[in-house]
């Protein structure tokens, strides 16, 4: 199994830059930097409380990458506004004998909870990383009340092809009027995906 650490870098090219938030999954201090990123993102004149909302929203994310074990994240956030997604890369520790599209489809096809159920797409692509199975969910946050947020998210399960191991790079938002837009986003940062 290889390490995150035996790579120099994790590289995705992210589209419109300007709208990305790149989440420092290193910093030492992710207060300080949540609150100088949601200052530099809404601007000086904002008022202090939405620039703290933005600081929380942006740590709770940033925690949920440090969790996973992310090797790299980000949210979309456009220019003065909210995150409406996030994107992660992370490495899966996949037993040898299940490293195979065959073996995700099946597990996929079988799982639970959370970005599982109801599958709006399952298909296998090539990715110049390696071989991938695509997966596209709707998922209700709370399944047993009316009013839970739905998810919506494309996820890709590579295979690289230069090292044993697998990749999940996900892409999730709640705003489901963006899916048409942010499933071709989810494609190109898939189809970016580098390790050096």
């Amino acid at each position: 199994m290889v390490s995150p650490d035996d790579w120099r870098e994790c590289r995705v090219d992210l589209p419109a830059a300007h709208n990305w938030l790149v989440l420092d999954l290193r910093c030492e201090d992710p207060e300080e930097w949540a609150l100088g990123l949601a200052a530099e993102h809404l601007g000086g004149e904002t008022d202090e409380r939405l620039r703290t909302a933005f600081a929380e929203d942006l740590l709770w994310y940033w925690g949920a990458a440090v969790r996973q074990g992310a090797l790299c994240a980000s949210v979309l956030a456009p220019r003065n506004d909210a995150i409406i997604a996030s994107y992660s890369v992370r490495e899966l520790r996949v037993p040898p004998e299940s490293l195979s599209l065959a073996a995700f489809r099946a597990e996929a096809e079988l799982a639970e909870g959370p970005y599982f159920g109801g599958v709006l797409g399952l298909t296998e692509v090539e990715l110049p990383l390696g071989p991938a199975l695509r997966v596209h969910r709707q998922e209700p946050t709370d399944p047993e009340s009316d009013r839970g947020v739905v998810v919506e998210g494309v996820a890709h399960y590579v295979l690289p092809v230069r090292h044993a191991t697998a990749l999940e790079c996900r892409l999730l938002w709640t705003s489901l009027g963006l899916g048409e837009e942010l499933t071709k986003v989810a494609d190109e940062l898939a189809d970016s995906l580098r390790l050096a």
